[in-house]
């Protein structure tokens, strides 16, 4: 799959997006995930547009990964076919990009499993928002291990495209509260 039609999935389906709650504190974590993954998109798109597919790429699935978890959580929606961006794996970036890819895919695993290790579960055991924090790090936790086998079989890309939507989950998890972070708070955007 090409970069851009990804990021045209992913504009095809936020364009159709709306927030399922009403304001109050929940319709404020709805429209903070809903803005997060308009803004991942956009500053792929201009990294995009700029000659730059390697942050491009990265943008695109974080923005996946805030947009599933909106859509998971049910804080949003979208009439839209939502598709899935890992359905085929993506076309191999220029040789030109391999070092910038290399660098970015090996920081961006080393950021998501330190990230996971620094947050726990917010709220109490046994309530339904502790069971789906704990479904965010299962998640988040699937997509590392995803990325990491895809690193060693040196298919950066999709290496890439994995952890960084494995974080994109595990952000706006703590965006909207179910984990408090206990270390390394400079690696989610609250």
């Amino acid at each position: 799959m090409k970069i851009e039609a990804c990021r045209s999935m992913l504009a095809d389906i936020l364009s159709g997006a709306v927030v399922n709650v009403a304001p109050g504190p929940f319709g404020q974590s709805a429209s903070a995930v809903l803005v997060m993954a308009r803004a991942y998109e956009s500053d792929g798109w201009r990294f995009y547009c700029c000659g730059d597919p390697v942050n491009a790429l990265a943008s695109f699935w974080y923005g996946f990964g805030w947009f599933h978890f909106g859509t998971c959580s049910g804080l949003i929606s979208t009439k839209k076919d939502p598709g899935c961006p890992f359905r085929e794996p993506l076309e191999g970036l220029a040789p030109v990009y391999e070092s910038a890819l290399n660098e970015k895919t090996t920081r961006y695993a080393r950021l998501l499993h330190t990230a996971r290790s620094a947050v726990t579960p917010a709220p109490e055991p046994g309530t339904a928002a502790h069971g789906f924090a704990e479904r965010v790090l299962l998640i988040a936790g699937v997509y590392a291990a995803i990325g990491d086998l895809r690193h060693h079989c040196e298919a950066r890309e999709d290496a890439l495209a994995s952890f960084s939507y494995g974080h994109g989950w595990l952000d706006a998890g703590v965006t909207c509260g179910l984990f408090r972070i206990t270390a390394h708070h400079e690696l989610f955007t609250v």
